[in-house]
């Protein structure tokens, strides 16, 4: 499931295999000096994944009786000191199903997030690329910092239950005191637990770890799938590694050219837009929309309730109350595809009624949240990821003197996006860069997928995508659709193209539009 907008990028969530319990990982002094590129992976059966990675079951089998294999792949902790240290990196593949002598190589994955385990990603959306998998070996990974990779940990579920359940829009002093203490603790208690991996979880070192892992998978090149946040991991790795991309797609593209403040405005005007849509397709159901039978109704009845549930929470999953945080991350969730749309509107009848459950539900699927009250590493991955990537600290005074623009651009979103801006604010670890460098002079072409009505990663981030890579590299492709990403939107005309793409090497026209 896709990740809350105060967590850098939305991605969809998954979960991984068995690691050592290290507070690094899996440091390995016997694994100092080794080189690294020759290690052998020992394949085995999946287990089920653990409560960093969600919890849940061992993946099912593959439609043709296949089954999901995982692996460990050491990598050094930091690759400044690659005789170091190392960790384990979690693997998971379905091997090619077609003919072997038409196996191309290993087709690797990532999610996004970040924060989103590959491992746990894979076999939840595997129908989607059955058909790649007749000439790849389908592959994906728990990125460093996610699930068993050295997974960042904070605070306890308790404590991310009122972390999250807190007023995230401060309306006086006192409230954004309480919000900017709580996030020094939540911050606090991540130095706490992972001190020692919060340095290493940079975008940069998990793109190295994609070379090893490209050697070690015995590719010459990278043949490379990224979603959402995996889209500025394939533009980092293809400017640090611009003769060993292969074949690759970026689809939901983040935009490389923004600070997290521009990255914040840009969702407030695609979460909104998505609202908006939302809000006409309720209004035209000839069977009535029971949130408002205008598109305006519907949006200043949604605007009504959260400010409602402000001051006066309901009853949500017991025995936890829905507040107006946990309301308006169970809303994001639901814009974030439109085949939620018809849960928002029975979960916005419900609350009207006095039944928070089922958008609580929804923010919990977003939140990483599963049924037994534990949580994944989601959320701490992501902040740790976003905090070492980005140099930009910023304050409650920051954040007040924006408000104004982040509400004209979002009446209902705007507070929620500028105030998570202070997540990284007393972070321990210094930021890398303002924005990433993705640009790839002599890189292969990349394959660029912009959906025009997507709320988390809008569409404009695929042109700037474009651009920063450079000239020759990016093809840009547009789906004219809702919702986050393209390839699995159900559109014929994306599968299509990115299948011709990948299987047979024929890169679409530049600028190509698909309805």
């Amino acid at each position: 499931m896709p990740l809350p907008p105060r967590l850098r990028a939305a991605a969809l969530t998954a979960t991984a295999m068995l690691l050592c319990a290290l507070p690094t990982g899996c440091g390995d002094d016997d694994a100092k000096g080794e080189d690294l590129t020759d290690q052998k992976l020992s394949w085995k059966d999946c287990p089920a994944p653990s409560t960093s990675e969600g919890g849940g079951q061992a993946p099912s089998p593959l439609p043709d009786g296949d089954v999901w294999q995982c692996a460990t792949m050491k990598t050094p902790l930091d690759w400044d000191d690659p005789d170091g240290d190392t960790i384990g990196i979690a693997l998971i593949r379905a091997e090619a199903s077609g003919d072997r002598n038409s196996r191309i190589g290993s087709l690797v994955f990532n999610f996004g997030g970040p924060g989103s385990s590959g491992v746990t990603g894979l076999p939840a959306f595997a129908d989607d690329f059955a058909k790649l998998r007749t000439r790849y070996d389908l592959v994906s990974f728990d990125p460093r910092g996610v699930g068993r990779s050295a997974g960042v940990e904070c605070e306890d579920a308790e404590g991310l239950d009122e972390y999250l359940q807190q007023d995230m829009t401060p309306d006086d002093d006192a409230e954004e005191e309480k919000l900017r203490d709580s996030t020094e603790s939540f911050n606090s208690a991540c130095e706490k637990e992972s001190g020692v991996t919060l340095p290493h979880v940079r975008t940069t070192e998990a793109a190295r770890d994609m070379d090893l892992m490209r050697q070690v998978l015995g590719d010459s090149k990278l043949y490379y799938f990224g979603i959402s946040y995996g889209t500025e991991l394939g533009g980092v790795y293809a400017h640090l590694f611009p003769k060993n991309v292969g074949r690759a797609v970026f689809d939901a593209v983040v935009d490389p050219t923004q600070t997290p403040e521009q990255g914040s405005l840009g969702q407030a005007k695609g979460f909104q837009l998505a609202l908006d849509n939302y809000a006409r397709d309720c209004a035209s159901k000839k069977e009535g929309c029971p949130v408002g039978d205008t598109a305006q109704e519907v949006k200043d009845r949604i605007a009504a309730l959260l400010k409602e549930l402000d001051g006066k929470p309901i009853p949500g999953v017991f025995p936890r109350d829905l507040t107006q945080s946990i309301a308006t991350d169970g809303i994001l969730q639901a814009l974030y595809s439109k085949d939620l749309w018809e849960y928002l509107t029975q979960g916005l009848d419900q609350a009207y009624q006095g039944d928070g459950s089922l958008l609580m539900l929804l923010a919990d699927s977003l939140n990483g949240r599963n049924e037994d009250g534990e949580y994944s590493n989601l959320i701490p991955a992501n902040v740790a990821i976003n905090c070492a990537d980005y140099k930009p600290r910023y304050t409650v005074e920051d954040v007040t003197a924006k408000l104004p623009e982040f509400r004209a651009v979002s009446p209902l979103f705007g507070d929620t996006l500028a105030w998570q801006m202070i997540s990284c604010t007393d972070w321990a670890v210094p930021g890398a860069a303002d924005r990433p460098d993705v640009s790839a002079p002599g890189a292969a072409p990349i394959v660029v997928i912009g959906n025009t009505g997507d709320p988390a990663t809008p569409y404009q981030g695929a042109r700037k995508m474009v651009e920063a890579l450079g000239e020759g590299v990016g093809v840009e492709l547009t789906y004219k659709g809702q919702g986050h990403g393209a390839y699995s939107s159900g559109s014929k005309c994306v599968r299509n193209a990115v299948d011709a793409y990948l299987l047979q090497g024929k890169t679409p026209e530049a600028g190509s539009v698909c309805p």
